[in-house]
C-alpha cells in the first residue's frame, strides 16, 4: 500500500468536492478572480473530470478597480484552457442603480461586489458557486462547511450549516436556494503554494517580488493607483514589493518582499507569522468585517 502524502490527500478530497459538485448541481459556475486559490480551483476541475471538460464555466465578479496585470492573465487562463469565461461588473450594477460607489479616503468597491455577485447567480440560475475560499484564511471563513448552504436571499447563516460527517454532502435545496462551495477548505496558503509549485501553474506576475509606487494605510501598502485617492500626508514610495492576495486595489495590500520564484514564495510562507489576510484593508474595518459581508451573500 503506497501512503499518500499530505498535499495529495488535499488534492484528492478537493476532487471529490469537485465531483460531488457535479453530481448534485445542474449548473455550476467557478468564481476566478485570476488569483492563486481560483487558479488552483480551476486546475484541479480540470483534473477531476479529464478527458471530458470540466462541466463548469468561470464567472468573475470585476469590481473596475482590478490591477491590469490580473485582468490580463485572468483572459489568458480561460482561453489557454478552454473555460468559458463570463464577467459582470460592479459598474453595471451601479449604472443600474443597484449600489453606489462609496465615498471618503478609504472608499472600496469590494463590498460592492455582493449584489453583482448576487444578481449574476440569479441570472444564470445557478444552484451552486464554487469558490477558493480556505478556512485557515480569517475566521469567518473558518465556519464554512464544504458545501455552504445559501437562502433564497444569497444569505448565509453560520449557525444552520449541514453536519458533513465522514465527509457525507448534504446538498438538499429549496428553489431559490444555492450553495457556495469550497474544495480547498482544508487547504493552507503554503499547500497552494506546493501544488503551484508542483504542477508548475502560471500565476499572475504580482504574486512575486517587483517594484511599484506604494502607499501606507494603517498597516497595509496600497499600490498607488487611479483608484486610490492621496490624502494631503500620503508619500507615496517606491519600494520592491509582492502581493499575497489579489483583490480589488483600493484593499488589497502589499508586503515588502524579496521572493521571484514559487521556491522563494514558499520559504517567505514558512517564516511568516502573519495571514495573508492581514494584508487586506477591507478586513481591518471592523472585527467582524469578513462575516458581516458573507452574512449579506460575499464571496
Amino acid at each position: 500500500m503506497v501512503l499518500k502524502s499530505g498535499l495529495e490527500e488535499l488534492e484528492a478530497e478537493a476532487i471529490y468536492m469537485l465531483r460531488e459538485a457535479a453530481a448534485n448541481f445542474d449548473r455550476v459556475a467557478i468564481l476566478f478572480s485570476g488569483g492563486k486559490d481560483s487558479i488552483v480551483v480551476a486546475h484541479l476541475a480540470k483534473r477531476a473530470f479529464w478527458p471530458a471538460s470540466p462541466p463548469f464555466f468561470l464567472l468573475h465578479v470585476d469590481t473596475g478597480h482590478n490591477f491590469p496585470e490580473t485582468l490580463v492573465f485572468r483572459d489568458r487562463f480561460a482561453a489557454e484552457n478552454g473555460f468559458d469565461l463570463q464577467v459582470r461588473t460592479v459598474q453595471a450594477s451601479i449604472d443600474a442603480g443597484r449600489v453606489q460607489d462609496e465615498v471618503g479616503p478609504n472608499a472600496s468597491r469590494n463590498g460592492l461586489q455582493t449584489v453583482t455577485l448576487l444578481d449574476a447567480i440569479a441570472e444564470f440560475r445557478l444552484d451552486a458557486a464554487i469558490g477558493g475560499a480556505r478556512r485557515d484564511e480569517e475566521k469567518a471563513r473558518a465556519k464554512e462547511r464544504f458545501f455552504s448552504h445559501r437562502n433564497t436571499f444569497g444569505q448565509w447563516d453560520p449557525r444552520n450549516q449541514r453536519p458533513e460527517i465522514w465527509r457525507l454532502i448534504n446538498a438538499r435545496k429549496k428553489h431559490g436556494e444555492h450553495f457556495r462551495v469550497f474544495p480547498l477548505s482544508n487547504w493552507t496558503e503554503l499547500d497552494v503554494w506546493e501544488f503551484i509549485q508542483k504542477y508548475d501553474l502560471a500565476v499572475p506576475d504580482i504574486y512575486f517580488a517587483h517594484e511599484r509606487e506604494v502607499v501606507r494605510r494603517g498597516s497595509v501598502w496600497l499600490g498607488v493607483t487611479p483608484f486610490v485617492t492621496l490624502q494631503p500626508d500620503d508619500t507615496p514610495e517606491v519600494r520592491t514589493v509582492r502581493f499575497r492576495t489579489v483583490g480589488d486595489a483600493t484593499c488589497t495590500g502589499a508586503i515588502d518582499s524579496s521572493a521571484s520564484s514559487i521556491q522563494e514564495v514558499i520559504d517567505e510562507v514558512r517564516a511568516s507569522r502573519r495571514t495573508e489576510r492581514s494584508t487586506r484593508a477591507d478586513d481591518q474595518r471592523s472585527d467582524a468585517a469578513m462575516e458581516d459581508r458573507k452574512l449579506q451573500g460575499y464571496f
